[in-house]
């Protein structure tokens, strides 16, 4: 049986960390550099960076970030956003991270997943996929930051993605972000009991039973958060120390 993890999540927006709710109002969290080592310290099984503001200069900056946090921190970074073809990942992968993920590109050119994959290996990308219900509770998937509705279905969207190559598939629930009300329990097993691969959810974590939740009964693989780590609410140590008392097998 595999660990389940908890993986913090560090929206990078000009170089600073960054957090709003529900993909909106977004507001200065931090240091990525401080903060990345702060969560290894309390035990985070993997961090991950996403580049919300994609442009030219922005990718200097996140490859810069992820240069000086793998010199300093030993478990896997995952890094995302503005990555449109293999060449923006074999700067990324270069420059230290461990995997990427991707969203919109893979929408877009869903042939970029089976490429990558052919030539870095499965183990190495994350499809990273963003929902929202609309006014008849229909699980819709979102592009560019949760800006533009697609006609795609969702289940038929993570069976293709798998297909094509995926290791992971990360589900962010836009109703939940931010809200650190509860992950979107009844989408998150939906999707886990569609496919082989891992699931890591994301969207809503705020109290230390609502990690349990999306792992026992979501039967997510792994955990995103970050407006509960950022703002102190939690601590990773003592998410994972509960987890562990009710009989869910994670790495202490």
């Amino acid at each position: 049986m595999l660990t389940k993890r908890i993986i913090p999540c560090l929206d990078i927006k000009k170089g600073r960390v960054v957090k709003g709710t529900n993909f909106l109002n977004l507001k200065d969290a931090g240091d990525p550099i401080l903060i990345a080592e702060k969560y290894y310290k309390e035990g985070a099984d993997e961090i991950t960076f996403l580049d919300i503001n994609a442009s030219y200069k922005g990718k200097k900056i996140i490859l810069d970030i992820i240069r000086k946090i793998s010199s300093k921190i030993f478990i896997p970074l995952t890094v995302g956003g503005g990555i449109k073809n293999i060449f923006d990942v074999k700067n990324i992968l270069n420059s230290g991270a461990d995997k990427v993920c991707i969203n919109t590109s893979a929408i877009l050119n869903p042939f970029l997943i089976r490429e990558i994959k052919n030539i870095y290996g499965s183990q190495c990308l994350v499809v990273a996929i963003d929902v929202k219900k609309d006014k008849n509770k229909n699980w819709r998937i979102f592009t560019h930051g949760g800006r533009n509705l697609t006609n795609l279905n969702i289940i038929e969207w993570v069976k293709k993605v798998s297909f094509l190559g995926a290791g992971e598939i990360l589900i962010t629930s836009m109703d939940k972000d931010g809200t650190c009300n509860g992950f979107d329990i009844k989408l998150i097993k939906k999707i886990s009991n569609s496919i082989n691969i891992p699931v890591i959810a994301s969207g809503g974590a705020g109290n230390l039973n609502s990690f349990f939740e999306v792992l026992k009964y979501g039967k997510a693989d792994a955990v995103l958060a970050a407006s509960v780590f950022h703002y102190n609410k939690l601590n990773i140590k003592k998410v994972k120390e509960f987890l562990y008392k009710n009989k869910i097998f994670i790495r202490l």
